[in-house]
């Protein structure tokens, strides 16, 4: 099975059997690595299992290993040696003998008898399922890890719990934080999960000059308008960085709750944020030349419908 860091599950299997005619030990082996695969844990090999049997004759002369022993041959046999494991070897053995004991030569034929049924068995599981499924059952619930600086931890947590418990009750998930910055989220829903992670590697993140950023507006001043690039970073978008024409009132092109996609120009000694709407319209001129008058036409049929917006409050 993975390890703890790689499937931060507690494991458990039933195995339900519906027949005691042969090994139900070594069926339930086969049928879990099955079921293991088929939920998505990233198991490190797949593993099958074999019941031996043996018949030794009164004197000890003469002896039959049996493979795959049936209920009558385990009643009436002398041996029953169940042996699983994966192609690299062998995990589990466990025998029950009616015998004083056996000798090496049966122990060496019962153990490469079993290695080429459990080889068999193998191929014949690989058949239905070769490898786990990428993703788990949708049913299941989702454990997540992640890791964030352990400096940022506090970010995460926020004053008296207040930012950690509002991403639980937003997203409907469970966040367990540990102090070296590991954060595991658990959810039944995956995009809930996403959802979570997110709004999380959002708090650590830091702003950083030439990215790109879809925010929201937050403030709106004469001179521009304020716009929250990640959560509770928020950063200027001058008057004149608004479009690649010139604007008159700010309100002309965005309002207050819009979202916008802005470059990060500069953070200033003091940790300001300076950013540009142009800039990104620039880029995307540059990309698509063609369809800049377009582009353009679009910008300016905006900043005219919030000038007939505007117009139209006063008259009324």
């Amino acid at each position: 099975i993975p390890s703890e860091e790689d499937f931060p599950y507690a494991i458990r299997i039933v195995s339900e059997i519906l027949s005691s005619n042969g090994s139900t030990s070594m069926g339930s082996v086969c049928g879990s690595t099955l079921s293991l695969m088929d939920a998505g844990v990233p198991i490190k090999s797949p593993v099958a299992g074999i019941a031996m049997g043996l018949i030794l004759s009164d004197d000890s002369s003469s002896y039959a290993v049996l493979t795959d022993i049936q209920g009558i041959e385990d009643f009436q046999g002398d041996m029953d040696f169940k042996v699983a494991g994966s192609r690299e070897g062998i995990t589990a053995l466990q025998m029950d003998v009616k015998v004083q004991g056996i000798n090496f030569e049966i122990m060496k034929d019962a153990l490469g008898k079993a290695k080429d049924a459990r080889y068999r068995i193998l191929d014949a599981m690989l058949e239905v399922i070769d490898t786990p499924r990428v993703d788990m059952n949708p049913y299941a619930p989702r454990m997540i890890k992640i890791s964030v600086p352990a400096e940022k931890i506090g970010t995460v947590i926020g004053p008296g719990g207040k930012t950690i418990r509002g991403m639980i009750q937003d997203y409907n998930v469970s966040i367990d934080v540990s102090d070296d910055g590991t954060v595991v989220v658990g959810s039944s829903d995956q995009s809930s999960a996403d959802a979570a992670i997110f709004a999380i590697q959002s708090l650590v993140k830091e702003i950083e000059v030439g990215e790109i950023y879809t925010g929201k507006v937050t403030r709106i001043m004469n001179f521009g308008a304020f716009v929250e690039v990640l959560p509770g970073k928020e950063g200027l978008v001058h008057i004149s960085q608004l479009a690649n024409y010139r604007v008159e009132n700010v309100t002309d092109e965005v309002d207050v709750g819009d979202e916008i996609t802005v470059l990060v120009k500069e953070i200033d000694q003091q940790g300001r944020v300076n950013l540009s709407r142009k800039a990104v319209y620039a880029d995307d001129s540059d990309e698509d030349s063609d369809s800049s008058e377009d582009k353009d036409r679009n910008y300016k049929g905006r900043s005219n419908n919030r000038r007939d917006r505007s117009d139209n409050k006063k008259r009324f």
